[in-house]
């Protein structure tokens, strides 16, 4: 998948926060802006518009797994 590298210095576009992966779902999670942003092809998508908003039950679950 991503780069362990690549992960290390990659930060959410919109809070400059930092970012979980989600390997599974294949996106790269951001708790302080609530979205999910895609990864295709082993490219992280960090576009605002292609990422999905966080429910609060996904919220909690990864801050639990933290």
């Amino acid at each position: 998948m991503l780069d362990k590298k690549l992960l290390d210095i990659l930060v959410c576009p919109l809070t400059k926060g930092p970012l979980i992966l989600d390997k599974e779902r294949g996106e790269l999670i951001s708790l302080s802006a609530q979205l999910a942003y895609p990864i295709r092809d082993d490219i992280p998508v960090m576009l605002e518009d292609e990422a999905r908003h966080l429910s609060l039950d996904e919220m909690d679950a990864y801050r639990q797994a933290r």
